[in-house]
């Protein structure tokens, strides 16, 4: 039976798994090595939630059970040091999911997860059901139990907050797609990322589901060597499908519990990486056996997330695009595919070890111009500096966001999407999306 709590970590995760502890009655104490945020130190106030900012190891350690922030890995020495004593480390999905019996879909992917998890909480939320967002966006999934319970849950879930889980266990598992990305948290080893989005089913079984991206070839192969007995559902974009969603000659076909197609044309969500997007909250929702025409209705109202292509401004006909949650080259190049107009991009940030080689057919049917906003641009130059010119470094978002206005053409974009991590001159990527926008203001 668990009596106290300790938290590794002050953030969002950490203070909500703080609040629910507390809400159930649990004797807490939250630990961060560094400053806790104002606003989250005003939460622990509030609930009379004791807080350090030091991580000791014998008080850590009085605990039955520690809950660790997504934020630390597995190879910190304090965390190494702990697993010594044999104390239960948890994710924070984990010990929100043991108080609660709410019906739970968790969305992860390496891109596409946080739309996804908002377009099928839309979709739910039209259905008139009562349903709560959360996880990795919005609130955490503890502080939603512990505040704001709900009988269905639509979770974002990273792959950092399912590297600590042990019994948690989705209704409706969703995998948009995988490819190499935080392998710096992973030994620089594919085959551990991929695991650490697949446990996300590892507890499911046969009443339970997987919705998964049917043309992602990492999947398929996991799929293979690690399994699932969830009942599986694909979506596809370039096969058609018996039991799951695909798409053909411009029409979306469902596939599951009945069969009907709607067409793709009234999508609010442009570019194949949005199709793919709705396909999987189509099948949730007809896993739920949510009304065709409330699906049809939704996919047609969702206007999309913030940071995610988000078309901010028309200024002399030129179009600013603003997908700074754009922090991998998948994502880019998904992003790239979509432009129609000539496109001005502005890229750069904490590079990962990109290899920018993938997207040189995109980059030189489509970019006029590239503007380096990283601390270190030297891959980007050389990539592109054969196709593309002019290529340029700026300081700033506000340098950047002028050089673009000064380069473009009537007809022409300006895309932020940077195939790079923001830590390098933002809080994050939304910090930097902001940036962007607010510069695009200011012109």
């Amino acid at each position: 039976m668990i009596r106290n709590v300790n938290i590794l970590g002050g953030g969002e995760s950490g203070v909500g798994a703080a609040v629910l502890a507390k809400v159930k009655g649990l004797d807490v104490c939250v630990y961060d090595r560094k400053s806790i945020g104002k606003n989250f130190k005003a939460v622990l106030d509030a609930h009379d939630i004791d807080h350090k900012e030091e991580q000791n190891l014998q008080e850590l350690i009085s605990a039955d059970v520690i809950v660790k922030s997504p934020g630390i890995p597995n190879e910190q020495m304090l965390i190494k040091e702990l697993i010594k004593y044999r104390i239960p480390i948890l994710s924070e999905v984990e010990f929100a999911a043991s108080y609660t019996d709410a019906y739970i879909i968790a969305i992860t992917g390496t891109n596409g997860k946080t739309t996804t998890t908002q377009l099928t909480g839309h979709i739910l939320k039209k259905a008139g059901m009562e349903v709560s967002i959360a996880g990795n966006i919005g609130n955490s999934f503890a502080y939603e139990v512990a505040m704001n319970p709900k009988p269905y849950y639509v979770l974002e879930v990273s792959s950092f907050q399912l590297d600590n889980i042990m019994g948690f266990k989705p209704d409706i598992a969703v995998i948009t797609d995988i490819s190499a990305d935080h392998l710096d948290r992973y030994e620089h080893r594919l085959e551990n990322y991929v695991q650490a989005k697949f446990n996300i089913t590892q507890n499911q079984n046969k009443s339970d589901h997987l919705i998964y991206n049917y043309d992602n070839q990492l999947i398929q192969k996991a799929l293979i060597e690690i399994g699932t007995r969830a009942e599986p559902t694909p979506f596809s974009l370039e096969h058609e499908l018996d039991h799951g969603v695909y798409i053909m000659d411009q029409k979306m076909n469902i596939t599951i519990n009945n069969k009907y197609n709607m067409s793709t044309k009234d999508l609010k969500l442009k570019g194949k990486h949005n199709q793919k997007n709705a396909m999987a909250a189509s099948a949730v929702a007809e896993l739920l056996k949510i009304r065709k025409e409330t699906i049809r209705e939704s996919l047609e109202s969702f206007h999309g997330v913030e940071h995610r292509m988000e078309e901010v401004l028309r200024i002399q006909n030129v179009l600013y695009i603003n997908d700074s949650k754009g922090t991998n080259i998948n994502a880019t190049f998904y992003a790239l595919e979509s432009m129609t107009r000539p496109t001005i991009w502005i890229a750069g940030g904490v590079d990962k070890g990109n290899d920018y080689e993938e997207l040189l057919p995109l980059v030189n049917e489509k970019v006029k111009a590239i503007i380096c906003i990283g601390v270190d641009n030297r891959s980007i130059i050389e990539t592109f500096n054969k196709c593309v010119d002019p290529i340029m470094e700026v300081d700033s978002m506000k340098e950047a966001v002028q050089k673009a206005y000064s380069l473009s053409s009537p007809k022409d974009a300006v895309l932020l999407s940077p195939a790079c991590s923001s830590f390098d001159r933002f809080e994050d990527f939304e910090d930097r999306g902001r940036q962007f926008k607010q510069a695009i203001r200011n012109l």
